[in-house]
């Protein structure tokens, strides 16, 4: 081989080692490009996993705490010897965030009270002043008061939200709040009739004057702790309510 020969031999295999550098390079960043991302997508799933787990709805447990029905038409879920915190919930049966705070926070609501943590407070109110949407509230909001037992009264309660009508028609008939009655097993003496009457429609319009009165409520749903207002992404959050109440409860 003569000088010339060797001389470009030489070149190829430099220029073959650089080829094979840059492929050994494009392949280092490919796979620090994935890793990247496959940490980014892990921190995105973990956050997103974190707040999922806060505002999942809880199991409810198997028992309620005691609850008793009040002559104001409130009512009252504690176990025995437990007065404070209290948990003041303001609530209309027609109120669409109403029943999704419900859904969303309705078990802890519970399982706060069945823990012994909190005193929780039922305060259904008519907030609507126009057709039919006052009409189907107050006509729900006095059936309620027609249920004399706290367990019947909870179930009632629950099953108002399930079957809450559309605010553009007329709902929460006499006919269907006696047969949810049933549903709910509601045993109260004259509950039909009470219910058919509207005995009580006057003292929920009275009892909803007093609270915008007294409490100024912006609307409904709102919940109190210790007479506080939470925010509403602290009650529509199950976890966070929780910590709220279980902080108050120390």
């Amino acid at each position: 081989m003569g000088k010339g020969d060797r001389a470009k031999s030489a070149r190829d295999k430099i220029r073959e080692q650089q080829a094979a550098d840059r492929v050994r390079e494009q392949r280092r960043r490919v796979i620090t490009y994935v890793a990247v991302g496959v940490v980014a997508l892990g921190a995105v799933g973990a956050g997103m996993w974190y707040n999922t787990s806060r505002s999942r709805s809880e199991e409810a447990g198997a028992s309620l705490a005691p609850t008793t029905v009040q002559t104001d038409g409130t009512a009252a879920m504690a176990k025995d010897g437990v007065t404070v915190p209290v948990l003041d919930i303001y609530e209309d049966f027609q109120c669409p965030a109403c029943k999704e705070l419900e859904r969303v926070s309705g078990p802890t609501f519970k399982n706060l009270a069945a823990e012994g943590l909190a005193k929780v407070v039922y305060h259904p109110i008519t907030i609507f002043s126009q057709e039919p949407t006052k009409s189907n509230s107050v006509r729900a909001g006095a059936a309620a008061r027609c249920v004399s037992d706290g367990k019947q009264w909870v179930a009632f309660h629950d099953i108002l939200y399930k079957n809450q009508p559309s605010e553009t028609v007329e709902g929460f008939t006499v006919d269907q709040l006696v047969d949810w009655g049933e549903e709910a097993g509601v045993t109260t003496p004259g509950f039909e009739s009470c219910v058919t009457s509207q005995k009580h429609a006057q003292a929920q319009l009275d009892y909803s004057k007093k609270v915008d009165d007294e409490q100024k409520l912006q609307g409904t749903p709102t919940v109190k702790l210790n007479g506080q207002i939470i925010d509403n992404n602290v009650a529509f959050t199950p976890r966070e309510l929780r910590d709220a109440v279980t902080e108050a409860a120390k």
